[in-house]
């Protein structure tokens, strides 16, 4: 069967695969090059280097389960987030019991997947936060730098020759950073998937339902496709859900974590082409077909769709920014 698929295999064949390696190893560099500088980044955020809000490598650990909001409490943002998961649940197996597993050939149930692991984390890591805020709320960061220099100017001796202030601003900087992640500890490896499965459904969400509603439904009506309220649900309330999270949450949206993006439907489209190469004769979604001249035309064009749509969840969390930055004083306001 390999040999066959070889021989029968065109020049636009290898100009669509090109086009998905390119975009597959391209993405793999700018997360080395980004995710790579993580640890210096942690080390920044200790020692409160936080530029206007922008994080690159890692959060604050409180973030992943504290909202944006002034006064709003956490316990919040963890029942929106079971109520996200707990539907999105329902609505996956219910599509499951009437179409079978087979519907996983489709796109909308990766990504509605995808989502509603990120609900689960959220989820999780919200109980967490929330036992932790009410077991031991975290001091806020000026009570910490009071008490921190009220207790070694106290504890520092009077003589003005073994007290220069370089040495005293040193000491106090390296204290300040060493009590400081006893309070508040760098997110570790469930808070970064976490993130990167935000980050990623975000885009993937926006791609899937413009590319379904826009797309598909009005267009690409077929024998086999027919809409309903089901499919109707799953192609908005996806949205719907996520957008609400995003209007709550505290985490950042840094421009390079598109490459996940990227490389989740590089996933997808690889996981077609091995399908196909073993028999499998449909294709769910006719642009994705090898079998044409204009296939180079279509894959090029899904690969550059893919800025757009994680730009336009990124304007989005921009304004929510912007909106709480103005309506609410920067000292209330968590960013």
């Amino acid at each position: 069967m390999i040999n066959n698929m070889a021989i029968e295999l065109e020049w636009y064949d290898l100009v669509c695969f090109g086009i998905v390696g390119v975009t597959l190893v391209g993405s793999l560099w700018v997360v080395w090059m980004h995710e790579g500088s993580s640890k210096s980044e942690d080390e920044r955020l200790l020692a409160g280097g936080e530029e206007n809000g922008t994080v690159i490598g890692g959060v604050r650990s409180t973030k992943l389960w504290s909202s944006c909001w002034p006064g709003m409490h956490p316990l919040w943002l963890l029942l929106i987030r079971f109520l996200s998961f707990l539907t999105l649940a329902v609505l996956q197996t219910l599509d499951v019991c009437d179409y079978d597993v087979t519907i996983f050939v489709y796109y909308t149930e990766w990504t509605f997947t995808l989502v509603m692991i990120y609900f689960a984390l959220g989820t999780i890591i919200s109980a967490h936060g929330c036992w932790q805020y009410i077991n031991k709320p975290p001091l806020q960061n000026e009570e910490v730098d009071l008490f921190l220099r009220r207790d070694l100017e106290e504890s520092m001796p009077t003589n003005p020759i073994a007290c220069k202030d370089k040495e005293t601003k040193a000491s106090i900087s390296l204290y300040s950073q060493y009590v400081e992640e006893e309070f508040k500890q760098i997110v570790g490896f469930w808070g970064y998937l976490m993130q990167i499965t935000y980050q990623t459904s975000a885009g993937a969400v926006i791609l899937t339902d413009i590319v379904f509603w826009c797309v598909i439904v009005p267009f690409l009506s077929i024998s086999h496709f027919k809409l309903n309220m089901l499919m109707g649900a799953m192609h908005s309330l996806n949205a719907v859900f996520l957008l609400l999270d995003t209007a709550l949450n505290n985490l950042p949206f840094p421009w390079f974590r598109v490459t996940y993006f990227m490389l989740w439907s590089c996933g997808y489209i690889i996981f077609q082409w091995i399908i196909h190469a073993c028999g499998f004769t449909w294709w769910p979604y006719p642009f994705l077909e090898l079998d044409t001249p204009w296939a180079p035309i279509w894959y090029l064009c899904l690969a550059v769709v893919h800025i757009p749509c994680y730009g336009f969840y990124s304007l989005i969390v921009k304004a929510k920014n912007m909106i709480l930055i103005r309506f609410f004083p920067p000292a209330l306001f968590r960013t």
